[in-house]
């Protein structure tokens, strides 16, 4: 990526002058660091992308080959980077192709900012061309949404639009902009947003719940830690490390959460959820304090939730209100922003060993390790395993890799045996779980963090879904290295048609195109392997390569994710096989 000047704009606008809201756009953006977007330009957004052009030394624009690319890659650039992404579409088709990546954004809490043009507003209600009621469509799945028919109101909206997008709990914002706003000329002044009224963003922390919090963690025999995303979006690993360290209590990650806390510390037990872990799924049944840092009691990870850790007192640290007592009901919560309230609950924390307790977690591992996690890890059988590839990325990266995954068993494969020593590592779909995500996604990382190996994780189905973006990568020349696990079915639900509906698999099974061919048709360095001689030094190739590389691993067609806590059952009833 060119270098983008950081200098102020201010100069290139002589006292006086008035500019038209399309620059107003553009230097609201510059204004407020956004150099780098992702869009597609249209009828109805072409005058700020006449303005983009005129200041290329200010923000780099990326074309997507399709607006969903869009929307993922400034989700993937903000979930590595910590920083608001950006995108940019037109009106009707164009915004509406943002939809998808926006909810998931707001499921996964990931902060954007999302600019869409819109007819002019004297033809709004008019079904006129490419006309569609954006904000009625987007607001159950934004943060906020805003529809701008005035010139003047464009930079106030738009500082605003940052502001909610970061603040609190981070989420996507959609701001609408009608053409005619776009040409009205106006005189031009920037005020970065602080408060907006009614918006309380962090909710004040009680003392006494911190007290309350302190003790009954100090008297618990058999705590669990259960913590989620938010210890990331909070800045807090530091803070979280030191609570689990003076602690000594055991803690599991959701998969959101993933790499908060390196993959090899001793009190890291391991993955929550339905494809987790096999001790921390039961020990949540089994302990008598559960304590929630940044998580949202999510349906695949509680289970059933009249089963869910009824025999403890649940703690739940939480910035927004509206997850607490949702889904389960908490003894105590610890309110605010967690940076804070884990470095005042700290020092209140007695430090002591749990040995026999972390002797159960040792226990259960080494049941799971022997039943599933050797066999897909250190196969005998002649096929490649999904996990024995994940092993081999691990050898070439030292746990220091980005992993951008999709949503399938190649996901689950990944997020249960990538290992991570640094924050801000397992990007990937959570609540939404949409297809489609990784590979728009592990382009937008790697831009927001080139100094950074980012790879791209996704199965034959998902990459199919916006395989075009293989041409924003050549184009680009971000150098994401794609991993496709080929297993020739949308593996995941072949395994639950295995499972649940005698083997009737249903409009699984894929007739795939030959990848390799199509990316080099794309420009792009691929290789295809099936057989485990082969695999690691594949492996080690494409990670040494200094541009993007795919890579297509013909994996068993039948392997299954193990364990599993089937739909709807008890986190108890987590199945090894």
């Amino acid at each position: 990526m060119k270098s983008i000047k950081t200098k102020s704009i201010q100069e290139l606008k002589s006292p006086g002058q008035p500019i038209i809201g399309a620059e107003a756009v553009v230097r609201c953006l510059v204004a407020e660091g956004a150099n780098l977007i992702y869009g597609y330009p249209g009828g109805a957004i072409m005058p700020v992308y006449d303005e983009l052009y005129k200041f290329q030394d200010y923000i780099h624009h990326v074309l997507v080959r399709h607006e969903q690319g869009a929307v993922h890659a400034a989700q993937g650039f903000a979930r590595v980077s910590g920083n608001v992404g950006v995108c940019m579409a037109t009106s009707g088709p164009g915004a509406t192709n943002l939809v998808t990546g926006i909810a998931d954004a707001m499921i996964d809490s990931t902060p954007l900012v999302c600019i869409t043009g819109q007819v002019p507003s004297h033809l709004l209600g008019s079904d006129a061309f490419q006309e569609t009621d954006i904000i009625g469509i987007s607001t159950p799945v934004t943060k906020w949404s805003y529809q701008v028919t005035r010139a003047e109101e464009i930079p106030e909206i738009l500082a605003k639009a940052f502001y909610i997008a970061r603040s609190g709990r981070p989420g996507p914002v959609l701001i609408d902009i009608t053409k005619d706003a776009q040409f009205a000329s106006f005189d031009y002044s920037y005020k970065p947003c602080r408060s907006v009224r009614s918006y309380k963003p962090v909710p004040e922390t009680d003392l006494n719940d911190l007290k309350k919090a302190a003790e009954l963690i100090n008297s618990a025999k058999k705590p669990l830690i259960v913590w989620g995303q938010g210890v990331i979006l909070g800045k807090a690993e530091e803070e979280f490390k030191a609570f689990v360290e003076q602690s000594g209590i055991p803690a599991a990650w959701t998969i959101l959460g993933a790499s908060a806390l390196a993959t090899e510390h001793p009190l890291n037990v391991g993955m929550v959820g339905m494809h987790g872990n096999y001790a921390p799924n039961l020990l949540t049944n089994e302990c008598d304090l559960l304590i929630a840092i940044g998580m949202r009691f999510d349906d695949r990870v509680t289970g059933d939730l009249n089963t869910y850790a009824k025999q403890a007192k649940i703690i739940h640290f939480e910035i927004d209100p509206a997850e607490v007592n949702k889904n389960v009901t908490v003894d105590v919560a610890v309110m605010g922003d967690v940076k804070n309230t884990l470095a005042a609950i700290t020092p209140m924390v007695e430090s002591q060993a749990y040995k026999d307790w972390l002797h159960r977690f040792d226990e259960l591992d080494k049941i799971e390790f022997d039943k599933v996690i050797d066999t897909e890890l250190n196969p005998t059988k002649p096929g490649l395993t999904m996990g024995e590839v994940i092993k081999a990325i691990n050898a070439s990266s030292g746990g220091d890799a980005a992993i951008v995954t999709d949503v399938g068993q190649h996901q689950m494969i990944a997020c249960r045996y990538a290992e991570f020593t640094t924050s801000k590592s397992n990007i990937t779909s959570g609540g939404l779980g949409t297809m489609g995500f990784a590979l728009p996604a592990a382009l937008g990382a790697k831009m927001g963090a080139p100094e950074r190996e980012v790879v791209a994780v996704i199965g034959d189905g998902g990459f199919q879904m916006n395989i075009q973006e293989l041409g924003t990568i050549f184009q680009t020349q971000a150098a994401v290295k794609i991993v496709i696990l080929n297993n020739d079915f949308l593996g995941m639900v072949r395994q639950w048609q295995q499972l649940f509906f005698d083997k009737r698999y249903a409009s699984t099974e894929m007739v795939n195109p030959d990848f390799v061919q199509i990316a080099k048709g794309y420009f792009i360095e691929a290789k295809r392997v099936d057989n485990r001689e082969d695999m690691n030094a594949a492996v080690e190739e494409m990670m040494r390569s200094d541009k993007p590389y795919l890579l297509e691993v013909c994996v068993e067609k039948e392997n299954n994710v193990f364990p599993m806590i089937p739909s709807g059952a008890s986190v108890s009833d987590i199945r090894l096989e």
